[in-house]
């Protein structure tokens, strides 16, 4: 019986498995890892990306200096260059963005 249980021999010392702790840092290496997760989604408010209905403006600028507008609307994401291109019209300020008389806003960083 005892051939089945694989008890070690009376009077001596268990063996011990010296990879046994490996499966053990395993398991700390991936509970770490899903806490990183939901700390970068929680500070980073990455969770509005894939809620379907919210609604989400960002502004990225990219290393050659110019920025890009991002605008999430539901499951529907457009993004637009701001070029350094200089327009005119008739128009409404609205904070930093401008509406020109046709209806299309320009925004202008600060």
């Amino acid at each position: 019986m005892a051939r089945f249980l694989n008890l070690p021999p009376p009077g001596g010392e268990p063996e011990d498995d010296p990879l046994a702790g490996v499966a053990n840092l395993f398991d700390v290496s991936v509970v770490f890892i899903v806490a990183l997760m939901v700390t970068l989604f929680s500070v980073y408010r990455i969770g509005d990306l894939l809620d379907p209905e919210a609604e989400l403006t960002m502004v990225m600028t990219k290393p050659n200096g110019m920025s890009e507008i991002i605008v999430k609307r539901g499951t529907e994401i457009e993004a637009y260059e701001v070029t350094g291109e200089t327009l005119s019209g008739d128009g409404e300020r609205l904070g930093s963005a401008y509406r020109l008389a046709n209806g299309q806003i320009i925004y202008v960083p600060d």
